[in-house]
């Protein structure tokens, strides 16, 4: 296992060491000789050579220094047509919609974009930075991206950022959503802390409230640090509890004054399903892989949780909660069967993390079954600390689906481990039943994201149940929702790239059943759009495109995409806030 050498040198982490288990031995033709598979050494290294050993070369930009922003072409803030209407040529005609004049966002209601450090930053061993497990899978493990892309540069967003910043400044978008890398703060996961990276996120910061936009971050958005994989087995070890702290104590104890919004981790339910690991790459555990996602989210909830009241103990401000993720659970029919089949799939996705935190400590009813053969019990002192850990329901959601019950049955598919379903035992699909027409749910994204359709039809009836299930008293933000506009990748011409008829029609639905929906009495206080530009979407590579902002990654260029537009377009006519446009003199 991987130990920490201790050191007060922020700014040089010192080398890790790396220590196995004492040698037994076997006897060989009657005298005492070490086995051979289990000959131990002892590594030290440096942040290099830990980059060397597990990761090996990663490329570089062309561009390796912060960049200042420069003005934006005001021939860039036009908005698409439909939206916006040339005075020539003359002719056009567009029937008019009316104003709803019964929706209205609230005052103080929060909009903007989102992203996370590893898919947008790139200068992968800059200033110090530790190499995360998702070097290692991009950089090892030939086929977990579908064109072996990796994050090395990617948006080049870390010597770009105050370009970035001030792109989405001047269309008057009043958030920026972002993660700090933990690595980057901790090369090692723990130890000594990287002065040159809090610098980095110091004027990142700034710059936001510099040009009028409001800093929400995220500690933990998947890139965890490679040496806490490799020493504890990361997530799956109870020691990531006590890390995970210590580096949310350095942060916020360095910009807790500035960040309204903090999000502790971003979407458990996703990256404890990483686990298991891909074999052969990291070190070994001896938890079965069935049980490693629970034994994940056991611990990310305490650590969660932990965070959470260093915070409020230190006098952070702003709110504190985590981002879970979902849609919205359908019934394909009603059927007992596939009403049980629902709510296993509430009880194994969101309300895995949202019943601890916000109805009573402790898992729902079907996880509770599963877990509680392996997982410990939580302590009565455990589930006080947990319930009531998130100032506000933040919630990444994308999409909805059917949910079913499995052909076999759930009773066949519970008492099987071996079912492909097990243990969740609820099958899904995106089409109505033969008798409904066997229509989709909606229009299919990008293959590469089979998962999501625009299904904004749910989006109202899935923040009513977010409210009456969990009752979050800070009300309910939708802190991730986006569309990957089909097969944008194979367009070459710049123009038909930036236009994006889904993706814009998915913003326009989605923000009209928000404004129903708080025109319905739910409370929803905010909302952020992925993402804010094109980027590496984790094992779709660059393949798949999300943004709202076009990415030439040869050049680096940026570009509005009508999608974006159109998201702000809600906010123009229905916010009681104005949208002001935000400008710095160069």
């Amino acid at each position: 296992m991987a130990k920490l050498a201790a050191s007060q040198n922020s700014t040089s982490p010192p080398p890790t060491t790396i220590i196995a288990t004492p040698t037994p031995t076997v006897s060989l033709s009657g005298s005492g000789v070490a086995n051979p598979t289990a000959f131990t050494t002892v590594l030290t290294l440096d942040v290099e050579g830990l980059w060397d050993l597990f990761v090996g070369p990663v490329s570089t930009a062309a561009v390796n220094t912060t960049v200042s922003a420069t003005p934006i072409p005001t021939n860039e803030l036009i908005p698409p047509p439909g939206l916006y209407y040339s005075s020539f040529p003359s002719g056009q005609q567009i029937p008019m919609a009316s104003k709803n004049e019964s929706w209205k966002f609230p005052a103080g209601f929060w909009w903007g974009v989102a992203s996370a450090a590893y898919q947008v930053e790139g200068a992968a061993k800059a200033e110090g930075r530790g190499p995360s497990i998702w070097d290692v899978l991009l950089h090892r493990v030939t086929g977990y991206t579908v064109a072996n892309q990796t994050g090395d540069v990617a948006d080049n967003q870390y010597y770009l950022y105050k370009q970035d910043i001030a792109r989405i400044a001047a269309l008057g978008v009043k958030t920026y959503s972002f993660s700090i890398s933990w690595s980057r703060v901790f090369p090692f996961g723990n130890g000594p802390v990287n002065e040159l990276a809090l610098a980095h996120y110091d004027d990142v910061i700034n710059t936001c409230i510099e040009y009028g936009v409001e800093p929400s971050v995220t500690l933990y958005h998947w890139d965890l640090p490679l040496n806490l994989q490799n020493t504890y087995g990361g997530w799956l070890g109870p020691q990531i509890i006590d890390d995970f702290v210590a580096y949310a104590k350095v942060v916020f104890g360095r910009y807790g004054n500035k960040v309204s919004r903090w999000f502790t981790v971003n979407e458990p339910i996703v990256f404890c399903e990483t686990y298991p690991v891909p074999d052969n790459y990291f070190t070994n555990t001896s938890i079965p892989k069935v049980q490693q996602p629970y034994w994940c989210g056991h611990h990310v909830l305490l650590a969660h949780a932990n965070a959470y009241h260093l915070a409020k103990s230190m006098g952070i401000n702003g709110t504190v909660s985590f981002k879970t993720n979902g849609g919205y659970k359908i019934p394909l029919t009603n059927s007992s069967e596939d009403a049980i089949a629902v709510q296993r799939a509430w009880d194994f996705n969101e309300g895995w993390f949202a019943n601890p935190t916000f109805i009573n400590g402790d898992y729902p009813q079907y996880l509770k079954e599963f877990v509680s053969g392996f997982l410990p019990e939580f302590t009565d002192d455990e589930k006080s600390m947990m319930n009531g850990t998130a100032d506000i329901f933040a919630h990444d959601a994308y999409t909805s689906q059917f949910y079913m019950a499995p052909d076999s049955g759930i009773s066949a598919c519970t008492s099987n481990t071996s079912h492909p379903l097990y243990p969740t035992c609820a099958n899904t699909t995106y089409s109505y039943t033969s008798a409904d027409g066997g229509w989709n749910v909606g229009p299919a994204a990008d293959p590469l994201s089979p998962w999501l359709h625009k299904a904004t039809d749910w989006v109202t009836l899935f923040l009513h149940y977010i409210q009456d299930t969990w009752h979050p008293s800070g009300g309910i933000a939708v802190t991730e929702f986006g569309f990957a506009e089909p097969f944008e990748v194979l367009k070459t011409i710049k123009a038909d790239i930036l236009f994006d008829p889904i993706r814009s029609s998915y913003y326009r639905d989605y923000m009209e059943a928000i404004l129903i929906a708080i025109s319905e009495g739910v409370k929803v206080v905010g909302c952020l759009a992925w993402s804010i530009l094109d980027n590496l979407e984790w094992s779709s590579g660059y393949q798949d495109k999300f943004g709202v902002q076009y990415v030439n990654f040869t050049t680096q260029e940026r570009s509005y995409k009508a999608s974006f537009f159109e998201y702000v377009n809600a906010f123009k006519v229905y916010g009681t806030d104005p949208v002001t446009p935000h400008y710095v003199s160069s």
